[in-house]
């Protein structure tokens, strides 16, 4: 008896800390009740969810200024209201010009020692462009991603046209073309409107004509809407779908290639701007300024050659290659 009292107790202890380690455990692996408050906060916390909170409402006179970029914000694939976007347009903007107006002076007074008129002038103007440059980066981004999406999708149809014109001989329904489509490992710029065309018809309830249509209609590419336009008439018609799609892959084929060769010509064209503009250029006017303030040469106006390399050198060349670079991107084909 006495040698089975301090077995008793082990084998009680034993258990103890093993549920003392499951409860631990269900403790560090149970999934909390805030997270999907946290994620509502999160997404509520957004920039332009806080901008539209901040001044939503006095945003409401300019809104008819904007008529164009609601489009574009629905055929850029953004998935931003609108009014929340010009709200944010018009704060950050507003903030940019406030912050470079008190900046720029300060660093012109205190660390090129310039005098206190031309820095106020010269922060004013700053301010100036700094609201120019927002507000046309603003309007301008929703239209570069629905060019760059539009690209994309350009880019995608003789290969999307072929693999769906490969579904539909194998009897494959449209519903489960654009839902294989949506479903795709590699991530391309059709499955993204394959998946709205599933939303529509899986949580909406439209039929897949109809979910086609508004597709069709926010769409930013031109071949893609004629696609899926010859798409319905076909499906309407009760025609060959397959070979309606393979006839479409071959024709897609022979423009890609076209387009092939004229983007070999503009490259070649862009490396020559390239060597003119960034390379040439600025050397040319960093000698002539490097000279100009080694002679005690006079101001260009209220600008001094020392600042005026300053400006070449640390805002002028990098500008320009981050201009060039978009250009470059924007006349790239991404297949």
């Amino acid at each position: 008896m006495k040698n089975d009292k301090p077995s008793g107790r082990v084998k009680t202890l034993y258990s103890r800390l093993e549920a003392k380690l499951r409860l631990l455990l269900a403790k560090l692996f149970r999934p909390k009740e805030g997270n999907q408050e946290e994620k509502t906060k999160t997404a509520l916390e957004s920039p332009q969810s806080m901008a539209y909170q901040l001044i939503g409402h006095k945003t409401t006179r300019i809104l008819p200024l904007f008529k164009e970029l609601d489009t574009s914000l629905q055929r850029s694939g953004l998935k931003v209201n609108f009014k929340a976007y010009v709200s944010l347009t018009v704060f950050t903007t507003v903030l940019m010009s406030i912050t470079i107006l008190a900046l720029v002076p300060c660093l012109l007074l205190f660390i090129f020692s310039v005098p206190l008129l031309p820095a106020i002038l010269f922060g004013v103007g700053a301010s100036l462009f700094a609201f120019a440059f927002s507000t046309f980066g603003f309007y301008a981004y929703p239209i570069y991603r629905a060019d760059t999406l539009k690209r994309e999708l350009e880019d995608e149809l003789p290969f999307t046209t072929g693999y769906m014109a490969i579904l539909t001989s194998a009897g494959v329904s449209p519903e489960k073309v654009f839902y294989s489509l949506s479903n795709m490992s590699v991530p391309l710029a059709v499955s993204k409107e394959a998946k709205d065309v599933v939303r529509d018809v899986s949580l909406f309830g439209s039929d897949i004509i109809s979910a086609l249509e508004e597709t069709s209609k926010r769409t930013p590419s031109e071949r893609f809407r004629e696609m899926i336009e010859g798409f319905i008439s076909t499906v309407h018609s009760g025609g060959n779908l397959a070979g309606y799609l393979r006839e479409k892959s071959t024709q897609y084929m022979k423009l890609k290639r076209i387009s092939l060769r004229k983007y070999s010509d503009t490259l070649s064209m862009l490396s020559e701007f390239y060597v003119a503009i960034l390379l040439t250029g600025p050397l040319f006017l960093v000698i002539m300024l490097t000279v100009m303030a080694m002679l005690g040469g006079g101001n260009l106006g209220l600008l001094s050659p020392d600042l005026l390399l300053s400006l070449l050198t640390y805002m002028g060349i990098p500008l320009g290659a981050i201009i060039f670079l978009i250009i470059l991107d924007a006349a790239s084909p991404k297949w």
